[in-house]
């Protein structure tokens, strides 16, 4: 009877155990994070800062891991030789990231360029972006997932970034679960859906050269941004979503319809959903 007993106290330890232990990997693969685009910081009268600081503790407030955007943070490329106030722009918007309180991942868009100098200059190009911000491309690892920031802003992934891309996909194992995110998209249908055409300029020019290169991969979704609109294309088994804009109409109301928002994506597992989130910024008139 004593052995029995003993016996199975052990068989429901192992159970016990090896629940727990799934329940905790299970809980540990689980994470949240937010996707901002299109924000356009600029000097502007329009709330730009104050709107971003909002949706920022909106995301916050739903518990995620990090914020990753989707470039356009700046509105830089428009401004000429006033290098001045691109500086400016960049190194507020990086007391704003600083002040977050949560980890902030940045991609590339063409209005973070600086074209206002040679381009022998460091900052010319994505130059000033890569001075006070991050790389213009790179990639990281959150609980089991392989994320891939790229910069599209040029319309082209260009050959040294194909290189190094290539480099890094070497890196990740087959089953490992791939989030890219992109300013200018794989795949749109913006100029279809308001302009009744298509256009070369809805995607950057070798999408599907870069999009080969996860054939052996498990690539799962890719985050876009640039259009404002929102989005939703399922091919292949990848699922695309251009998040709208956190600055809507360039903080000038909601775009066809797109409010204010940014996107909200869980994980867990190799599985995900999402949602977009009006949070609630509204113009002043």
């Amino acid at each position: 009877m004593f052995k029995k007993t003993i016996l199975l106290f052990a068989l429901t330890f192992i159970v016990s155990h090896h629940t727990c232990a799934n329940d905790s990997d299970k809980q540990k693969s689980k994470f949240r994070f937010a996707f901002f685009t299109d924000i356009h910081l600029n000097k502007g009268d329009n709330r730009c800062f104050e709107g971003l600081e909002l949706a920022i503790e909106s995301a916050k407030s739903k518990h995620i891991d990090f914020i990753l955007t989707g470039g356009d943070n700046v509105d830089i490329d428009v401004l000429g030789k006033d290098r001045k106030t691109a500086r400016e722009l960049y190194q507020r918007y990086v007391e704003v990231i600083q002040n977050a309180g949560i980890d902030y991942h940045v991609t590339l868009g063409n209005h973070d360029r600086y074209f206002g100098c040679k381009k022998t200059n460091p900052l010319y190009n994505e130059g000033m972006f890569e001075k006070y911000i991050s790389l213009s491309y790179y990639s990281f690892n959150n609980k089991g997932w392989h994320f891939i920031v790229l910069n599209t802003a040029n319309s082209v992934v260009d050959e040294k970034q194909k290189r190094w891309l290539a480099e890094d996909l070497a890196k990740v194992d087959a089953e490992t679960p791939i989030i890219v995110a992109v300013h200018v998209p794989f795949l749109s249908v913006y100029y279809p859906a308001l302009e009744g055409e298509y256009r070369s300029d809805d995607t950057f020019s070798n999408f599907r050269e870069i999009w080969d290169m996860f054939a052996e991969h498990k690539l799962k979704l890719v985050l876009q941004g640039h259009q404002h609109l929102y989005e939703e294309i399922k091919t292949l088994d990848v699922q695309f979503i251009t998040a709208g804009a956190v600055s809507a109409s360039w903080w000038g109301g909601a775009f066809h319809g797109t409010e204010e928002g940014y996107l909200i994506v869980e994980c867990e597992g190799d599985e995900f959903t999402w949602e977009y989130v009006d949070y609630g910024w509204e113009v002043k008139k």
